[in-house]
């Protein structure tokens, strides 16, 4: 018997789920070798880090986006499973803010600065140490990490003095010492429950509270607290998370890596100015402790951590005492 030629048309209809299996195939495969390729480039990275330890400031907008919450708890999660020692020192202003609202507990300001009292000063406490903290710790935690949380005041981590600021009055003219209350600024670091922690599988999270002399509790400002423990720990690296994308040129475009020498003279044209002058001069100050380098990171962008610790180009703008090579210009 003489067989029939399928048309044209069904032999077509034959072939496609066939031609769309073996591009779907190719498409996948296309995928695997991509981020084959992209773990590959990560490796040289990887090893620069290892054993290595990288305070990272956590604050901003971030901490308010689940999405992006999510996302920098399972960075944390790859780092220390990397073989680096994550140490993560958070902030907690809106949410401080939030719970001194509904408390109805006014705050006095002198000279545009919060005085802490000692009623407020507990609310902070609270909002750091508490609910801040674990919601940190749960979150790292979910991602199949394992977070301890702690402040500044266990095992005396943080040693801090009472914060006095100089002012004018605007009126006299006459430089006047402000007292901000339960304000601190860090004097000694003891880092030891920090060394002990990260010398284990645990990943320490720490709010920014400290001791004062006469065991009083102070609040301390996050990126002067990463900073001071940075410093202490002879930390390879200081990420500071925050809500700009980084030192930014005269043209608006983000610069990708300064010196130190470089920083200065940028502070000195009126380049860096207003709020950044404290932070860059802060970031200076911890390199000529020891830091290696400090990043100034949006955290908004998701997994910025990875992307600055482990690809070329990192993620912000990366201060140095001198230029490495490799980081893109």
């Amino acid at each position: 018997m003489s067989k029939t030629k399928p048309s044209p048309a069904k032999a077509k209809e034959r072939s496609e789920p066939k031609s769309r299996a073996v591009s779907g195939v190719v498409d996948v495969l296309a995928t695997v070798h991509a981020k084959a390729k992209m773990l590959s480039e990560a490796l040289p990275y990887m090893q620069r880090y290892d054993k290595k330890t990288v305070v990272v400031k956590y604050g901003g907008h971030a901490m308010g986006d689940p999405a992006l919450a999510a996302d920098f708890a399972r960075d944390i999660v790859l780092i220390k499973q990397a073989g680096v020692n994550p140490v993560v020192v958070h902030g907690g202003g809106p949410q401080i803010g939030s719970l001194l609202d509904r408390l109805n507990i006014r705050s006095e300001f002198k000279g545009g600065l919060r005085v802490t009292d000692r009623e407020t000063v507990e609310v902070v406490e609270m909002v750091l140490a508490g609910s801040v903290n674990k919601e940190i710790v749960t979150a790292i935690n979910n991602q199949g990490g394992k977070a301890v949380g702690i402040s500044g005041k266990d095992a005396n981590l943080m040693r801090a003095k009472r914060l006095e600021r100089r002012m004018r009055d605007p009126g006299s003219n006459i430089e006047q010492i402000v007292d901000l209350g339960f304000v601190g600024d860090p004097a000694h670091v003891d880092p030891h429950i920090i060394d002990v922690i990260i010398n284990s599988d645990l990943i320490p999270v720490v709010a920014p509270i400290g001791v004062g002399p006469d065991g009083e509790t102070l609040n301390i400002n996050a990126d002067t607290f990463a900073a001071a423990l940075a410093s202490a720990l002879k930390a390879k690296r200081l990420l500071l998370l925050t809500d700009v994308e980084g030192v930014l040129d005269k043209d608006g475009q983000l610069i990708k890596s300064l010196t130190t020498a470089e920083a200065q003279a940028l502070i000195d044209d009126g380049t860096i100015s207003g709020g950044m002058i404290p932070k860059i001069e802060s970031c200076m100050d911890v390199i000529a402790e020891g830091v290696e380098g400090v990043v100034i990171i949006n955290g908004r962008v998701p997994h910025a951590v990875l992307l600055e610790l482990f690809t070329e180009h990192g993620a912000g703008t990366l201060i140095e005492r001198r230029r490495r090579k490799g980081r893109a210009q």
